[in-house]
């Protein structure tokens, strides 16, 4: 545990960084108590290396600590923090965020963040739950329309109805509807061809 405690420190040393936080990787699971330790560091940088490492190995003790970081003064930490909860790809484990802990957050930083990375991080831990919950399609309808930043505007649209990776996110049963219909329409239904 000191030997992970120290990697932490020196992720607040930039040419020592690099190598610290791959060493943190390597250990995986083992570093964990250091890198939750590590989230309440001073150091900005240690923050944002340690929300960079629960991108690949989180609990959900790690994702309340997480969404913790959502009120970092650091908009690095911030946009490193809803990356880690957003991101699937990367993570060993099946841990995710709670929507009820996470989503209203989340709409709030899109709403009201000076920062339009941290928007644009927002949309995707959002987008999460465009497919089940009105408020966050509402959230996102509104950042297309109306946030000053013309990349957030832009992403939002991807998350929203008839958007592309709102398109690639929904569910299997609501695709297959959307297939089935085409395929009756293009091809006739039974019941169309019955009639002729």
């Amino acid at each position: 545990m000191d030997n992970y405690k120290a990697l932490v420190v020196k992720l607040a040393i930039r040419h020592h960084a690099g190598p610290a936080y791959r060493a943190l990787l390597a250990a995986g699971f083992d570093a964990l108590p250091a890198i939750r330790e590590g989230l309440r560091n001073e150091s900005a940088d240690v923050r944002r290396h340690c929300c960079l490492v629960l991108d690949h190995f989180a609990t959900q003790e790690a994702m309340d600590d997480l969404v913790a970081l959502l009120d970092d003064p650091d908009a690095r930490v911030r946009c490193s923090a809803l990356h880690a909860l957003a991101c699937d790809r990367c993570k060993q484990g099946s841990c995710g965020p709670e929507e009820v802990k996470v989503l209203p957050r989340a709409i709030a930083l899109l709403a009201t963040d000076p920062d339009a990375h941290v928007r644009a991080h927002s949309i995707e831990l959002i987008g999460r739950w465009v497919h089940t919950n009105s408020a966050a399609e509402t959230a996102l309808l509104c950042a297309m329309k109306s946030d000053p930043s013309p990349s957030v505007r832009k992403k939002a649209g991807w998350f929203v109805s008839g958007g592309t990776i709102y398109r690639k996110t929904a569910p299997k049963a609501r695709k297959m509807k959307a297939h089935v219909t085409t395929l009756n329409v293009s091809v006739g239904s039974p019941a169309l061809l019955q009639q002729k």
